[in-house]
């Protein structure tokens, strides 16, 4: 079953009935399917582009443009690890080794059951914390590699 079976229409005409439907909305739309969906799905692009009356390679550029968003499914929770300058000397490399090592898969990977999503980001702006590891929502400074498993929720692993 592919991926845009699972899209359900009554979320998009919901997100679509809180804006007015001009180019302007763009952003705020595909911020909110981005929230419903966990992603951009493609036939959904198509949807808004025609209820905004945008050319569908706007929506697309604009859906490519930004990192916040993915035209591919993510995890139900998204691990981003932070990258930037003071979180790489603090050791984010090992981190980000033991997330993937833990979870199974590369960053920019999901898992198969898509519970997780591993990602890198430049800078999350909370240096003094680094290095800096969020799991969903959470941060967790000072992260140490002996305490994903712990972050993950998973008590030291996650089965695929």
């Amino acid at each position: 079953m592919s991926t845009e079976a699972c899209v359900d229409p009554a979320a998009l005409s919901d997100i679509l009935s809180r804006y007015p439907a001009a180019e302007p909305s763009l952003i705020q739309v595909l911020q909110d399917v981005h929230r419903a969906y966990n992603y951009l799905p493609c036939d959904v692009l198509v949807k808004v582009a025609e209820a905004l009356d945008v050319p569908l390679a706007k929506v697309f550029s604009v859906g490519t443009f930004y990192k916040a968003f993915s035209l591919v499914p993510q995890g139900r929770t998204i691990v981003r690890v932070c990258t930037g300058t003071a979180c790489h000397i603090r050791g984010a490399g090992q981190l980000l080794e033991e997330l993937e090592r833990q979870l199974d898969i590369k960053a920019g990977e999901t898992t198969k059951d898509m519970g997780f999503t591993i990602k890198t980001v430049n800078c999350v702006g909370a240096c003094a914390m680094a290095p800096v590891v969020i799991v969903g929502e959470k941060y967790h400074g000072a992260a140490k590699p002996a305490k994903v498993g712990k972050m993950l929720g998973q008590g030291g692993g996650h089965e695929n």
